[in-house]
C-alpha cells in the first residue's frame, strides 16, 4: 500500500467489521498505525445498517469520514455504471468516492469491485 493512500470501505467491509472478522480489523489497525484516512460513503452505510444494535459499526463510523451522496458523486457513479455495463449503484458510488482520493477500496466482493477499478486508474482493490 502506498503511504499516501487512504481506505474507502464498502458495505461488505462494514458488515465484516460488525461480525468481528479479524482480517478487516487487522487492515484497520494497520491503517490507523500509518495514519491513513478511512472514508465510508453514506450509500455503503445504508446498505450495511440493517437494523438492530450496531455498536461496533457505530464506533467505526465515528472514527471514519462518512461521505454524503452529492449530486456530483451520484452522476459520476451513474456514468461509471454506463461505462461498465453494470447496475450496482452502491458499489459504483463507493468506487467513484475512492477514485477522487486515490484510495484503496476494502471490500468483501473484490471481483465485482475490480470491474469498476479497471475503469478508474486511481483506484486499487483490497479483498477481504
Amino acid at each position: 500500500m502506498s503511504a499516501t493512500r487512504g481506505l474507502t470501505l464498502d458495505a461488505g467491509a462494514l458488515i465484516a467489521f460488525e461480525r468481528g472478522e479479524q482480517r478487516i480489523r487487522l487492515i484497520l489497525r494497520r491503517a490507523s498505525a500509518r495514519d491513513r484516512s478511512i472514508t465510508v460513503p453514506a450509500t455503503a452505510v445504508a446498505e450495511a445498517w440493517r437494523g438492530g444494535r450496531r455498536r461496533w459499526l457505530a464506533d467505526l463510523l465515528a472514527l471514519a469520514v462518512v461521505e454524503p451522496l452529492t449530486d456530483e458523486l451520484a452522476r459520476r457513479a451513474g456514468e461509471l455504471l454506463s461505462r461498465t455495463g453494470t447496475s450496482n449503484a452502491v458499489d459504483a458510488t463507493v468506487a467513484v468516492s475512492a477514485a477522487q482520493r486515490g484510495d484503496i477500496i476494502v471490500t468483501s466482493d473484490a471481483g465485482d469491485m475490480q470491474l469498476f477499478a479497471d475503469d478508474l486508474p486511481t483506484v486499487r482493490v483490497l479483498g477481504l
